[in-house]
C-alpha cells in the first residue's frame, strides 16, 4: 500500500516503484493506494487522485473534511481487506500521520518515505512518528541526526530530485520551441501546484509581471503549468494574460532557460536549486492560515535552499511582503546586479552538493526490500 497526496509525492512514489521493480524483476508487485498519473503509470491502483486532495489551509481543509474522512475510511478498509506486506507513506503529513496511527493499530507495518518537516515546525509530531512508524527514510542529511536524537529508526537515502531533475534543451533550443527571443531575459514564475497557492500567490506574481512588462518591455515571462492544474482551469481563473507564456510539461527546461525564477516555497525551490537558476522564494496564504501557522514555525527561513545553506542565499517574500511593488523592486535589483546573480548561482551549487549522491529512489527501494526478508529472499 502506497499513499501520496501531492504532485511531488506522486513523482517520488513513481520513481520508488520503478526502482523496486528494477531491483527485483523476479517478484510480482501489487500496489494500491493514492497518487496521481505518474504513480498510476507505474502500476498503482489509485483510490483517489492527488489533484483532489492537495489542499492546504484551515478553512480549505474544513470544507473538504467529508472527502478526507471518506478516503480515510476507504483506505483503512482496503488495508484490512488486502493485507499489504507493507504500507509506504510519502510526505503529506496532515493525512498520513493520522492514517499511520490507525493502520498501526490494525497491525500493519508502516514505513515513511520523505519526512514531515517536524524539525522545522510542529515538532510535537515526533511522538506520533515514534509510536506508529517502523522506520523513516529521509532525504536531507541533517534529518538523520534529528531522528537519531529522538530515538526513531531512520535511514538517509539522499534526495530523489537528484535523479529526476534533468535539463534536456539549451537556452536557444528552448526559446526557439516557445517563440521567445533568446537575446532577451526570461523570468520564470512558479506559483505552486495547489489551488490555494494559485489563489493567493499567483495574483501578485501576475500583477508584478504586468508592471515589469510596462517598465521593462524586454523581459519575457513564462509560467510552467503544474500537471495537477489543467491549463483550461488556470486560464479560467486568471484570464488570458498577453504578457505570460504558458509552458506545458517542460518545467526543468524552463528553469534552465531563465535568468531568474520566482518560486513558491516547496519542492520547486529545490528543483530550481539543483538546476542552478537564481530565485526569489515566495509564499502567501490566507490571513487566517498565516496567523495560525506562522507561530508554529521554529526555523528562520521557509525556503529549503536557505535551510540547507544555513543562511538566506535566496531572498524570501512572505505573506504581506509578497506584493507586486516589492516583487518588482526585488526582480529589478537582482537583474541589475550580475554579481549578485553570479554569487547566488555559486551558493546554489553548494546546496546541490550538500544534497549528496544521486540514486535516492534505488537506495530507498533497497531499504524497503530489506524490511521484507520473508517475501524477498
Amino acid at each position: 500500500m502506497i499513499i501520496a497526496g501531492e504532485a511531488s509525492g506522486d513523482k517520488h512514489g513513481a520513481h520508488l516503484i520503478a526502482s523496486l521493480k528494477n531491483l527485483r524483476p523476479d517478484l510480482k508487485f501489487d500496489f494500491f493506494g493514492t497518487g496521481g498519473h505518474e504513480m498510476r503509470a507505474a502500476g498503482v491502483k489509485t483510490m483517489v487522485d492527488v489533484s483532489e486532495v492537495a489542499i492546504m489551509g484551515v478553512l480549505e481543509v474544513a470544507r473538504s473534511i467529508a472527502k478526507f474522512l471518506r478516503l480515510f475510511r476507504q483506505l483503512r478498509e482496503a488495508a484490512r481487506n488486502r493485507h499489504p506486506a507493507l504500507v509506504i507513506l510519502i510526505d503529506w503529513p496532515e493525512f498520513n500521520l493520522r492514517l499511520a496511527k490507525k493502520l498501526k493499530h490494525d497491525g500493519h507495518r508502516v514505513i515513511y518515505y520523505i519526512s514531515p518537516q517536524v524539525w522545522a515546525w510542529r515538532s510535537y509530531r515526533i511522538g506520533a512518528i515514534k509510536r506508529y512508524v517502523e522506520k523513516m527514510l529521509v532525504i536531507l542529511p541533517f534529518e538523520k541526526d534529528y531522528y537519531v536524537r529522538n530515538g526513531v529508526q531512520v535511514d538517509y537515502v539522499g534526495h530523489p530530485l537528484l535523479d529526476s531533475v534533468k535539463v534536456t534543451s539549451n537556452r536557444v533550443e528552448f526559446c526557439s520551441r516557445y517563440e521567445l527571443d533568446p537575446s532577451k531575459p526570461v523570468i520564470a514564475l512558479l506559483p505552486g501546484s495547489r489551488r490555494s497557492e494559485l489563489r493567493y500567490i499567483l495574483p501578485p506574481l501576475l500583477e508584478g509581471a504586468q508592471l515589469l512588462t510596462q517598465s521593462h518591455p524586454q523581459l519575457q515571462f513564462v509560467l510552467p503549468l503544474a500537471k495537477t492544474i489543467p491549463q483550461e482551469e488556470l486560464l479560467t481563473q486568471i484570464g488570458l494574460s498577453r504578457n505570460i507564456r504558458f509552458i506545458e510539461n517542460d518545467t526543468y527546461n524552463t528553469l534552465a532557460a531563465a535568468e531568474l525564477a520566482v518560486v513558491a516555497s516547496g519542492t520547486a525551490t529545490l528543483e530550481t536549486a539543483i538546476i542552478g537558476t537564481p530565485m526569489i522564494i515566495v509564499y502567501r496564504a490566507s490571513s487566517l492560515n498565516w496567523r495560525l501557522f506562522r507561530p508554529l514555525i521554529n526555523v528562520p527561513y521557509v525556503g529549503m535552499p536557505n535551510l540547507i545553506a544555513g543562511r538566506e542565499i535566496a531572498p524570501e517574500l512572505l505573506q504581506n511582503d509578497l506584493n507586486p511593488q516589492r516583487l518588482v523592486s526585488l526582480i529589478t535589483e537582482m537583474l541589475d546586479d550580475p554579481s549578485r546573480l553570479s554569487n547566488l548561482r555559486a551558493c546554489l551549487a553548494e546546496v546541490r552538493e550538500n544534497l549528496g549522491a544521486a540514486n535516492a529512489s534505488e537506495r530507498a527501494a533497497c531499504r524497503i526490500l530489506e524490511s521484507l526478508p520473508e517475501i524477498t529472499k
